[in-house]
């Protein structure tokens, strides 16, 4: 969703949509490109694997991801906290 820095780091907003690993939650984050040659608006997604260090977050939460130092072979981000709870 929304992009923002902290200095260098990348703050993104995005949904979990697993949180089967421990300590470790997979969040996917939608935004909007225009096609190259059609013009449209299309709606993308990347997922980002992040550090979840308390277990706190759920699937279907929407967190805050800021960029961190590599923490495995694919986490790079941690999670910042959780905006809002899944019913």
């Amino acid at each position: 969703m929304v992009e923002q820095q902290q200095g260098r780091r990348q703050i993104k907003t995005g949904q979990v949509v697993s949180d089967k690993m421990d300590k470790s939650i997979v969040v996917s984050v939608t935004y909007l490109r225009k096609h190259p040659i059609y013009q449209k608006t299309v709606r993308r997604s990347s997922r980002f694997k992040a550090h979840d260090e308390t277990n706190e977050a759920r699937e279907g939460d929407l967190v805050r991801i800021i960029e961190s130092r590599p923490l495995s072979k694919t986490k790079r981000w941690r999670l910042l906290n959780v905006v809002q709870r899944s019913e």
